[in-house]
């Protein structure tokens, strides 16, 4: 089964995220720029929600992977992301019902392949 891992970083962890996805071999990844926010509502302290919110800018990664890859990846995101402050980032994992690479017509793990 292919599943999307999805996460939301901090900006000056990016190159080694991607250092650390050509090592486990992921196929593709995808990266945009967002601004956003968590609970804290964009504040390093808490107490603060009074205040209006601040989007602070942040990387948001996008990978399809066989199953199999996904501890590996999720584990190496979550150790070269971490901080040990409010704002670090966000992991999600997602099931991918299929995928179809748009040139060839291939589908599921041959289109990512």
């Amino acid at each position: 089964m292919l599943k999307k891992i999805e996460c939301i970083i901090q900006p000056q962890k990016l190159e080694k995220i991607k250092r650390a996805f050509r090592k486990l071999g992921a196929d593709g990844i995808t990266v945009s720029e967002v601004r956003g926010c968590g609970l804290q509502r964009g504040y390093q302290k808490k107490g603060l929600s009074s205040r209006p919110i601040r989007l602070l800018p942040k990387v948001k990664i996008e990978i399809i992977t066989e199953e199999e890859k996904v501890e590996k990846m999720v584990e190496s995101i979550r150790s070269l992301a971490e901080t040990g402050e409010i704002g670090a980032g966000k992991i999600f994992v997602l099931p991918v019902e299929d995928a179809l690479r748009v040139r060839t017509k291939e589908t599921g793990r041959r289109a990512i392949e």
